[in-house]
């Protein structure tokens, strides 16, 4: 090692006994972009594929068409959901009064009705298990996993819905090639599209 590479090595905080919060993940300098709050732990993303960044454009676009007024479609934002916990789903659909400005870094939980992970191969387990179950205890109503799938690399959407009485969310379709759905608003999306993007 010589003492240039020592000159340049990243200097990491030392996590706190009882873990991270949510203020943490707002004032701690220099964290990567992305940078995600799970039980007090931070988590950190690696560079996207090409395939995630098109379909978080595919369905950004998608859920912004036929949008209702009092809803905002975000991607990429910090969830809050406890003070331990802050993750930041690709895509979520919001209550338009829950927009505070250009400046804004999160939305509390309560104002999220829908949200969109899309799995990566390092984030595959929390995508699929971990956020899945935080979203639906926190009261989102909707939730969407997007997976690539076939050899003609399309996204694969699953859709789920929260029950009210179990407080988990329940498979309410799989969809291929035309993503079309009446909840959380009328949504009509070509998945195919990814191929012009």
């Amino acid at each position: 090692m010589t003492a240039e590479s020592v000159e340049h090595r990243t200097e990491w905080p030392v996590p706190p006994q009882d873990g991270y919060t949510v203020d943490d993940l707002f004032t701690l300098p220099d964290l990567p972009p992305h940078t995600e709050l799970i039980d007090g732990s931070l988590v950190f993303v690696r560079p996207q594929r090409r395939f995630h960044a098109n379909a978080i454009d595919l369905l950004v676009w998608g859920l912004r068409t036929g949008l209702p007024a009092e809803l905002r479609v975000s991607r990429e934002m910090t969830v809050v959901i406890d003070r331990r916990n802050g993750p930041e789903p690709e895509v979520s659909v919001i209550r338009a009064e829950a927009v505070k400005g250009p400046e804004q870094t999160y939305y509390d939980v309560a104002d999220v009705l829908l949200a969109v992970e899309v799995v990566s191969p390092d984030s595959e387990a929390r995508d699929r298990d971990y956020k899945p179950h935080k979203y639906a205890a926190a009261g989102i109503p909707h939730f969407w996993l997007v997976d690539m799938a076939g050899q003609d690399k399309h996204p694969v959407v699953q859709v789920y819905e929260r029950g009210e009485a179990t407080g988990t969310y329940a498979l309410t379709g799989i969809y291929h090639d035309r993503l079309k759905v009446s909840v959380p608003y009328d949504i009509d999306i070509d998945l195919t599209a990814i191929d012009a993007l």
